[in-house]
This record gives structure tokens, sequence and C-alpha cells, in this order.
């Protein structure tokens, strides 16, 4: 069997790094898999981008030369929104694989919506965010027009019923009406929200998580991981990271600064407790969250990501809405207890007061509250830490995962 993914990048985010761990796990299950990519920033050699220079200069620019085309510019908008509106390479990708199934992930940069209808081949889809079954916005938080028509979008600022989220969902409609689809969701949050939009809720729609690799994201002895990275062994350390971290709102990181304010003012001595930032360098001018911090920069290497990951005390995922948390599981893979908002997919990995803390939406006092009872009792972090490890293992493991997907994969070409 020959699968082809499509995803925008290789290693960068969340989704890419879920598409890559998957194309690992089902080559491991002995599927001819491949990803191709709009972006290519590693070394695999099981991922394809563009080869010429215009090509891979295409990549990048792409998605901007689009959105200005829209006007779906920052200051503009509030939050991510793509039309999929220029051409793209996708079909004489396809027809070079000659693939059984194409496996869709993060694609809304990176093709045009009208380019699906004619791959000719059945279509998995794992919605690592909402903007398949919206109008164009990635994170429609409270808004449910999607289980209509869209329209008088929130996060275009509009008040008009035809406006661009209408059109684009009616280019959606017909574009991909009666496609050979299959979705998949990576939490049970997401695939209710598919099943009640306007667009999928007659489509086949099965629950499977991300997984991870989990020979390389696993416990590190605490002290050693931070004699690696060079940290201080004296202090109870905060870990909190994301692409964009302190630029996506989405991402929280204002909600983490007050939460850290509470701490601090909630009687917490500062000389014991320092934060550390990674996916980001040090914002100009830097929040005050009460804490020293570190900014560490984007992390592309797993095995040192791993060992940030076993040098923290607690990781904190202040996102607004997550389809699951990849970051949350990475962290738990490597033992470290986790806080989080009560929000989107990120309870089918945590599990209240068990393997970590979520916090009631969107408080920063309760996020304080679950940071504190972490820290606050060294024996009830490390039966944390061994419930956390556990349950992405019986869970989220990549090879179980891949199994699940490649059974999926056989039962549709079976009914084809």
């Amino acid at each position: 069997m020959k699968v082809l993914f499509f995803n925008s990048s290789d290693i960068e985010g969340g989704a890419s790094r879920a598409a890559t761990s998957l194309l690992h796990g089902v080559r491991a299950q002995g599927l001819d898999a491949r990803l191709y990519v709009q972006r290519k920033y590693g070394g695999d050699p099981l991922v394809d981008g563009p080869r010429s220079l215009l090509g891979k200069a295409l990549g990048f620019v792409r998605p901007t030369i689009e959105q200005h085309m829209f006007g779906i510019t920052p200051g503009k908008v509030n939050g991510p929104f793509s039309a999929s509106f220029l051409p793209d390479g996708l079909l004489s990708q396809a027809a070079g694989k000659a693939p059984d199934i194409i496996h869709l992930h993060w694609v809304a940069r990176m093709m045009r919506l009208e380019t699906l209808q004619g791959l000719g081949v059945p279509l998995v889809w794992t919605m690592h965010d909402s903007w398949a079954f919206t109008g164009g916005c990635y994170l429609p938080c409270g808004c449910t027009r999607y289980r209509e028509s869209c329209g008088a979008c929130p996060v275009l600022g509009s008040d008009r019923d035809n406006d661009l989220s209408r059109r684009i969902w009616i280019r959606k409609q017909k574009a991909w009406h009666d496609m050979d689809l299959t979705i998949i969701a990576p939490s049970r949050w997401m695939a209710a929200c598919a099943r009640t939009s306007s667009l999928f809720r007659n489509s086949r729609i099965e629950v499977i998580p991300n997984g991870l690799d989990l020979n390389r994201f696993k416990p590190v002895d605490q002290r050693s991981a931070r004699n690696v990275l060079s940290l201080p062994q004296d202090k109870k350390l905060i870990l909190y990271g994301a692409k964009s971290a302190t630029k996506d709102r989405n991402k929280g990181f204002h909600l983490l600064v007050q939460s850290l304010q509470e701490l601090s003012s909630g009687g917490e001595r500062n000389d014991t407790i320092e934060l550390l930032v990674f996916g980001t360098s040090e914002p100009n001018p830097p929040p005050k969250p009460g804490f020293r911090t570190h900014y560490l920069g984007w992390q592309h290497d797993d095995t040192a990501l791993a060992l940030l990951y076993a040098a923290a005390d607690v990781f904190v995922l202040p996102s607004l809405q997550e389809s699951l948390g990849y970051t949350v599981m990475e962290a738990m893979a490597c033992g470290t207890p986790c806080v989080a908002f009560n929000q989107g997919g990120v309870p089918d990995l945590i599990d209240h007061l068990q393997n970590g803390y979520l916090a009631h939406p969107y408080e920063p006092a309760d996020l304080a509250r679950g940071i504190a009872w972490v820290l606050g009792n060294e024996d009830r972090r490390k039966r944390l830490s061994l419930q956390a490890r556990q349950k992405v293992e019986q869970e989220f493991a990549v090879e179980k995962v891949a199994a699940r997907h490649k059974s999926l994969y056989r039962e549709i070409l079976r009914h084809e």
C-alpha cells in the first residue's frame, strides 16, 4: 500500500511533528509512505519538498502573497485565517507518486481548495485545527457559525453575512461535494465540532489521536538533564513553549504571565522558581512574570527538546484552544506533569489531579493554583510524573496509533 502525506512543513509546529511521527510509524507497519511539504527544514529522506530555488522560494512566500491578496494581514484579523485560493502543485505530486491513499494533515496554506476533488484517490484528513470545516478561520473559539454557512465572521471582524468567510464556505461546499473523504479527529472534542459542522456532518469521522515516538521522548534523570543543558539544579523550573510562543495569542502567554504574577504575589519565593520558554527569543520589551525567565529559542532537535522537558518540574500549556496539545503529550512522555486550561482536546491527555491539573478556562488564578499544586509536594509530583508517562504509553505510543491508521487505510481500500 502506498500512502502520500501532505503537510505544510516537516518540523515546524505540532501538526508537522505529528505528521512526521506518523509517517515513520506507518513505515514501520510495512507501508510505503512519503510526506510532501511546502517548506522543508530538516534532512529526513522520507520527506519531499520543492527542489528548485524558485519552488523553495514560492513555498515560503506563497502564504504571505495570498494573505495580502485578500487583506488577511496582522492587525486586520482577530486570528489566523486562510482563503486557500492560489494554484498549487499537488496534483503533479500525487500523479508522480501514484498513491493508493492520500493523507492530508495541515494543508490550509499549501493548497487550493478545488485541488482535492482532482486528486483521484481516497482521502484521509487529520484535522489539526478547525480550518477544514470553517469558512477560513483555524480557531472559531466560541463562534459556531460553521454549523450553518459562516458569514459575519468574528475573526475577520465582519458583521456582513456575505463576507469572505461565507464565500470560502461556498467554495468548500461546491469543491468537496461527494468527495471520497474520511475525517480523523485527534480528540473527542474536535470530532464533536466536526460532526456538528455543515461541511462534514455527513462524513465519516474517526477519533484517532496523534502519536509520539516514546523512544525519543522518555524520562531522563532530572539532575543529568539539567547538567547537560546548564540549567540550575537548586531551582524549581516551570517550562512553557510553542511555535511563536509569545506572539500567537492563542498560545496564551499573556495568561501565563498573569498566572505567574499571581503565583509570585501569593507567597512563592521569587528566588526559588525560574521560567523556561522555548519557541521564541526574548520579546522587546520583555514581560515581567515575577520570576527569572530564560528564553531558549526554537528547539529543532528532539533529543534536546526531550532533555528540556525532563529538566523541568512542570510544563504549562495556557492555550485558548488546542485540538489535542502535542507539547503536553511530549512533556508527559518525558514524565513531566502538565498544567493547562480545561479546553479543546487537552482533557484527552490530562486526567485532572491524576497526571496533571486542568484549570478553569481562562482563569490565570486557577492556572497558578495548578502550578503551585504540582510544585508544592515532591512526592505528589513524582507520582504525577509516573502516571503521566503511563497515560502516554497506553494511548499515544506511535506504534499503536500507526496500527490504527493502517487498519483504517485497509478498510477504506477494501470498500473501493
